[in-house]
């Protein structure tokens, strides 16, 4: 048995530091500060340790669309408990799965009807790109292996989903990756370089497919708003021509969607607001408002066909994906999301925090606001005329070294990011409105007022 110098006496602070591994957390940094411990939520607010209260601008990691304290559908998971507590989806049915299968079918655009749960986001995209091999294979082009993502992208840590990550700092701890990860530009248009049309952007994915040999390239996968680097937006057509540019060369196009899907952006599903329709989507997070862990890849008729004759078989599985009592849940979550109207709640206020965010461009450190419906950033620069980003020694000093702390210690939690140029991401619970904007930009324009200070630009 692994000794412990934990005992019953111990704190949750000391425990918290011998024994809990956090994800993606510097935990040295903890090493002579407190860990932040949240202990209650209610609504867009949570409360830690201490009883100090903070909005939850970030939803809990873009999952908490409802807000926190929603134990009338955690109930929908407790009674199904009591009906039936798990079964595996592996060769046998259960009604919540076939129920929320179906329901989800029904919100899909297109033809993608074929619902293939999982229990997370990124167990969602590996199981994507999994699924375009094995098609590939199976109609006749077992060559179609690669798959083409964007730079700055993130989609997942599995090893599968890390060859399509386009952020170095994180792939490079876990080189060989998975092989045939390929990168074109992101749609940052505040970066656009000079001279180069917006076209460019669509247009280099059929460059690379080209440069690769268009009989090796098995996908696509985009997110509608691309996530790190800061809510990256597409433009006007960007959607509709990678749509064609697949279609083109026999390529599966794959909307990621584990954040953008579920109402953050305003729509069921990001596809719907960008008016495009993949052959495969990915999500989670929101499906079942936190409350449970559930992801799930929706693939199209067309895709799943191969599979549904003869002695096929897609290879491959998670044992508690499509649980009867995240279903459950997750069912409830799709009712709370029609009965309150969240979806059309979203699409009416996002404007006023899109007018929050750019009454703050006045700070001469705010370089760009950017993101869609309730998924926006705030891009931070050295110079806002020549748009000249901070090094990464002054990130490090900006963002780690001040904000970070300085929004938390005033009741904000969102996320300052450097894994492109810095940013200031807002994803709030999609629950809130006017007055909690206010209250977010009482916090964020201090904060940046102070950042501007401290590296001298005002």
């Amino acid at each position: 048995m692994a000794t412990t110098e934990t005992a019953a006496g111990t704190t949750l602070q000391e425990q918290a530091k011998r024994h809990l591994w956090m994800h993606f957390t510097r935990m040295g940094d903890y090493a002579g500060a407190e860990v932040p411990i949240i202990v209650r939520g209610e609504g867009c607010y949570v409360w830690d340790e201490h009883g100090k209260r903070f909005f939850d601008g970030l939803s809990a990691l873009f999952c908490s669309n409802l807000g926190h304290g929603r134990a009338d559908i955690a109930q929908a998971g407790a009674d199904q408990a009591k009906e039936l507590d798990f079964y595996s989806t592996w060769s046998y049915a259960h009604p919540r799965a076939i129920e929320l299968a179906t329901r989800i079918a029904s919100l899909t655009p297109g033809d993608l009807n074929r619902v293939f749960f999982t229990s997370g986001g990124g167990e969602a995209v590996e199981s994507a790109l999994k699924l375009a091999r094995q098609y590939h294979k199976l109609t006749g082009n077992p060559n179609k292996t690669k798959v083409i993502a964007r730079e700055v992208a993130y989609h997942g840590t599995p090893m599968g989903a890390l060859s399509a990550t386009g952020i170095t700092p994180f792939r490079v701890p876990f080189e060989p990756l998975t092989p045939g990860g390929c990168h074109v530009p992101n749609t940052n248009v505040y970066r656009l370089p000079e001279g180069m049309p917006v076209s460019a952007l669509a247009e280099a994915v059929r460059e690379r497919i080209l440069f690769e040999g268009p009989e090796t390239v098995s996908a696509v996968i985009m997110e509608p708003v691309q996530n790190a680097g800061g809510t990256f937006t597409p433009p006007d057509g960007y959607f509709q021509r990678i749509r064609e540019i697949c279609d083109e060369f026999d390529v599966l196009m794959i909307s990621d969607e584990v954040i953008c899907s579920w109402g953050r952006l305003g729509h069921w599903f990001g596809a719907e607001r960008y008016d495009y329709v993949p052959d495969i989507i990915t999500t989670a997070k929101g499906i079942t408002g936190a409350i449970a862990p559930m992801g799930a890849m929706i693939a199209s008729d067309r895709v799943a066909a191969p599979f549904m004759e003869g002695h096929e078989m897609f290879l491959h599985g998670f044992t508690f994906a499509g649980h009867p009592v995240a279903a459950a849940i997750a069912l409830a979550t799709l009712d709370a999301y029609e009965d309150e109207r969240v979806l059309e709640h979203v699409r009416a206020n996002e404007h006023v925090m899109r007018e929050m965010l750019e009454s703050l461009r006045d700070i001469p450190i705010v370089g760009d606001v950017r993101g869609a419906g309730y998924f926006q950033s705030i891009e931070l620069v050295k110079d806002r005329e020549t748009k000249e980003s901070f090094d990464d020694d002054e990130a490090e000093t900006l963002l780690r070294g001040f904000v970070s702390g300085a929004l938390y210690e005033r009741g904000l939690i969102c996320r300052a990011d450097d894994r492109g140029d810095p940013v200031i991401q807002l994803s709030p619970p999609l629950i809130s409105g006017p007055a909690e904007f206010e209250e977010v930009e009482g916090v964020l324009r201090p904060v940046l007022e102070e950042a501007s200070r401290r590296m001298r630009l005002s």
